[in-house]
């Protein structure tokens, strides 16, 4: 995956995904770009008109907790995320984001470590965040190389859609 560089908007521990996307709009539409009007609208009924493409999203602890639903993941996607970045991410919030093509980091930093707006960058080939604003970097564990495998082709389904198969993961 190549670097990214984008704006961050913080959130705090324990965001589920009915935050991320209020169960009210889960049936709308199944179009990311029609759910990523209402992403995170469970906290801030104003994200979907602040957010840009390439923007990133930090959470603290147990980001995506809640239901499995895959909406919440495509919401970001349909609103421009293409990263979250935790310190820890519900394990099936992970693998939904995974499936929909937005790369999910875990890493430990302190809570002043990101503010809203500003710039960082995202060096996958290293693990390394940086924070434009502070010039300091942050270490993050790469994922394996078969989920890379399946960012890489823009999620699970542009992978198979596209001549992926099991083999080829690994």
């Amino acid at each position: 995956m190549k670097n990214v560089r984008g704006k961050c908007w913080t959130f705090g521990d324990d965001v589920s995904t009915d935050a991320i996307l209020p169960s009210k709009w889960k049936t709308v539409s199944f179009e990311p770009s029609e759910l990523g009007k209402h992403a995170m609208t469970g906290i801030d009924e104003k994200f979907p008109e602040k957010v840009s493409n390439g923007d990133i999203i930090v959470g603290g602890l147990n980001f995506g907790c809640g239901s499995s639903r895959e909406q919440a993941p495509i919401a970001l996607l349909g609103c421009g995320i293409r990263v979250v970045i935790a310190k820890s991410i519900a394990r099936i919030f992970f693998r939904n984001c995974v499936n929909v093509g937005i790369y999910p980091i875990e890493a430990d930093f302190p809570d002043d470590f990101f503010m809203d707006s500003d710039e960082i960058e995202v060096h996958f080939d290293l693990g390394v965040i940086v924070n434009k604003r502070t010039g300091k970097g942050l270490p993050f564990k790469v994922i394996p190389s078969f989920l890379s495998t399946i960012l890489n082709s823009g999620g699970l389904k542009s992978f198979i859609l596209g001549g992926g198969k099991y083999e080829d993961l690994f």
